[in-house]
């Protein structure tokens, strides 16, 4: 099995492509653009798989998935990310993407993941996609509201609190909620969240 693996962060592919290799003794190659991975899918030999990671140089949004399935119209391409929406996975896959597959997915569900792909199959996390209307679902209070708004700023509590005329243990709980209601690991990621959602 050859998969090619697109991501311009050099930890996180080479964190996937290990734990590929070594959960399905697959033959992994890896680049840092789209550019890249287009060339190297037009002068090697065949790949069964490629993924593309969807924040990538070159991506501009999924402008560089149809570059990829006209560049390979006969192999799964499937979307990789620790950020996108579930609208995103929505669009990527009604634009013929193979699969989403969040980066947070475990190495035996990933290599399930691609066996499912390769076998014609679409793949997305079912817990994914249920949040689909998070922007309804995350239920924000106005107050929630204003403390995303400093996260997205980059303001630490204590200035997020200062512009509140809160207290700092009181914007730490806000971040806390925040982060159970969006599914964030840490306030950067319910940023992130937040930005790709459009909840501000």
């Amino acid at each position: 099995m050859r998969i090619l693996i697109a991501d311009d962060h050099n930890l996180v592919r080479d964190t996937i492509s290990l734990f590929l290799e070594a959960e399905g003794k697959a033959q992994v190659e890896t680049v840092s653009d789209l550019d890249e991975a287009i060339e190297l899918v037009g002068r090697s030999a065949p790949f069964d798989i490629v993924m593309l990671d969807f924040r990538m140089p070159g991506m501009n949004g999924l402008d560089g998935l149809t570059k990829m399935l006209g560049a390979a119209p006969e192999v799964p391409v499937a979307v990789i990310s620790g950020s996108a929406s579930p609208q995103v996975a929505q669009e990527a896959i009604a634009m013929g993407a193979s699969g989403f597959v969040p980066k947070t997915l475990g190495a035996k569900s990933m290599m399930s993941a691609i066996r499912l792909m390769l076998a014609g199959e679409i793949f997305v996390p079912f817990d994914f996609m249920r949040q689909a209307d998070q922007k309804t679902v995350a239920n924000l209070t106005e107050r929630e509201t204003q403390v995303l708004d400093g996260l997205c700023a980059g303001k630490s509590n204590k200035e997020i609190a200062r512009d509140l005329d809160l207290q700092e243990v009181t914007i730490k709980l806000h971040v806390k909620t925040l982060c159970r209601k969006l599914d964030a690991k840490n306030r950067t990621q319910a940023a992130m969240i937040a930005k790709e959602r459009d909840l501000l």
